[in-house]
């Protein structure tokens, strides 16, 4: 068993992770009351209290996405150019369908048993501009039982008809939204701007005005992912000192804030991230494939910056993030930056957890926290058999899980202590 119990940026390797080879994990009612050696916690138990022998598998906490699009399920693997002409050429087009609601609802079913395939169990998700995008998705996910947060994208420039709304709307639409599911189950809504380009000055000042007005909703949006888009904010800006700047002045840089890829982004801002108290999304998949950058995390963990891992599909290339902590780590060999395979794992998980402020409630297996948690398989491939069965520490299976890991090493994934996928067995649905 392996959970993560602080950032390895600030603190020493053997106080940011624990790992029980033979371990025992108790849960009662949905949450964590155990966790620890087997030896240790097993004669706390009473004499007919049931035990799942796991052998030779390894439990970690559910994986938390920073950062994903459920609408662009159907335009993962597209090729194309650089972002804002993937956007125009593939997203704007797949999201325009989201305007049918059986088509949200077809969509939102697939990508919730797609996230807990993968054994992501929470996620930050955007939807499309439409009411009924956000609608299908908590949905599905409260019928899974999952713990997601999601928003209805809010453009009223620079994009196709069709997918714009206007301040008005958009305000109406997501005040409806969070009167009706924010709190429901383990739901909770974003605030969510896609980008400067796409939203006017007044509207980036009503999502600030909506974020605070109620303070328990994040903020989600995209920043300096791509220099084409970073010099389109400038023209569009002209009065800012930078893409953050653009955000700071509606009031949209908060403790709550998430902004996904931040690639071109000086220590100066990093700086005021810190401040401010929000977040990053490290989307290394995504920005590989568009071309956007490489990523300093060195950078970011200098500055102080919270940062978690995102897949970004359908511009990232998989819903696993077993993927995405191999794809974090050829970045940080690209950059010259060695990414420790514990800190990739804390990346996925605890760093998820804590940007998107449910720390307390999720990202490792602590006593208390709910018992969202994954049993991974270590011999799901022939060469994943081999080679995890010569690694000689937990660091190096984690390494080799990494890279040569995916959907296959998911076992089972628990959501609140019920099962809710099993590799073998297809879905299982999750009760509240």
């Amino acid at each position: 068993m392996l959970h993560a119990l602080a950032d390895p940026c600030q603190a020493a390797a053997e106080l940011a992770w624990a790992y029980h080879e033979d371990g025992l994990l108790v849960v009662e009612h949905g949450h964590v009351a155990a966790f620890g050696a087997y030896a240790e916690i097993a004669p706390t138990l009473a004499p007919d209290t049931p035990i799942a022998d796991l052998s030779g598998k390894l439990i970690t906490p559910g994986f938390v996405d920073a950062h994903i699009h459920y609408p662009q399920t159907d335009v993962i693997a597209a090729w194309g150019s650089q972002l804002l002409d993937w956007l125009n050429t593939h997203t704007f087009p797949a999201e325009q369908a989201f305007a049918d609601r059986a088509h949200a609802d077809e969509a939102a079913a697939f990508f919730c048993e797609e996230l807990l395939r993968n054994g992501t169990t929470s996620a930050l998700v955007f939807g499309t501009v439409h009411k009924t995008s956000v609608e299908a998705l908590f949905e599905a996910a409260l019928a899974r039982n999952m713990r997601l947060i999601a928003g209805k994208v809010l453009m009223d420039r620079n994009a196709p008809a069709g997918l714009t709304d206007t301040v008005e709307t958009g305000r109406a639409e997501s005040e409806a939204l969070i009167r009706a599911w924010r709190g429901r189950g383990r739901l909770g809504y974003a605030v969510t701007p896609r980008f400067a380009v796409t939203s006017s000055e007044a509207q980036l000042a009503m999502a600030g005005d909506l974020a605070a007005a109620h303070p328990d909703i994040l903020i989600h949006t995209h920043m300096s992912e791509n220099l084409d888009e970073i010099a389109r904010v400038g023209e569009l800006f002209p009065d800012c000192r930078d893409y953050l700047d653009v955000y700071q002045r509606y009031g949209l840089v908060t403790p709550r804030s998430v902004f996904a890829h931040c690639v071109h982004t000086t220590d100066d801002a990093l700086g005021r991230l810190r401040q401010a108290g929000a977040a990053a999304a490290f989307c290394p998949s995504s920005n590989l494939l568009l071309g956007s950058g490489l990523f300093s995390l060195k950078q970011a963990c200098a500055c102080g910056v919270s940062v978690g891992l995102g897949t970004d599909v359908g511009g990232g290339a998989s819903f696993s993030l077993l993927h995405m902590m191999g794809e974090a780590y050829k970045v940080g060999q690209l950059r010259g930056e060695v990414l420790d395979p514990m800190h990739a794992f804390y990346l996925a998980t605890l760093a998820g957890a804590r940007a998107l402020k449910l720390d307390d409630r999720i990202g490792n297996l602590e006593p208390g926290k709910e018992a969202d948690f994954l049993v991974l398989d270590l011999s799901a491939t022939p060469l994943l058999a081999r080679r995890t069965a010569g690694a000689r520490t937990i660091a190096e299976k984690m390494f080799v899980l990494s890279i040569l890991g995916d959907d296959r090493c998911i076992e089972r994934t628990y959501l609140a202590g019920v099962l809710a996928h099993r590799r073998d067995g297809g879905l299982r649905p999750a009760t509240a």
